[in-house]
């Protein structure tokens, strides 16, 4: 597995971000479905975004929420 996606994750819980964005960026990054609609929230959508293009700094935005 990518060295980028642990070390990611392990910023993001370091930085205590907020779960749904964290639960998003994996998601998004290991292109895995989206939970359903009724599941999908800001946070969410924001951390499946950033995930899909590989982004690894978005994440700063929802640190400690």
């Amino acid at each position: 597995m990518n060295s980028v996606y642990y070390q990611t994750i392990d910023k993001m819980e370091k930085a205590k971000v907020a779960r749904d964005y964290l639960v998003g960026w994996a998601s998004g990054f290991l292109h895995n479905p989206k939970v359903e609609e009724q599941r999908q929230n800001e946070a969410y959508d924001a951390g499946y975004e950033d995930g899909t293009s590989k982004k690894t700094d978005g994440y700063t935005a929802w640190a400690g929420k």
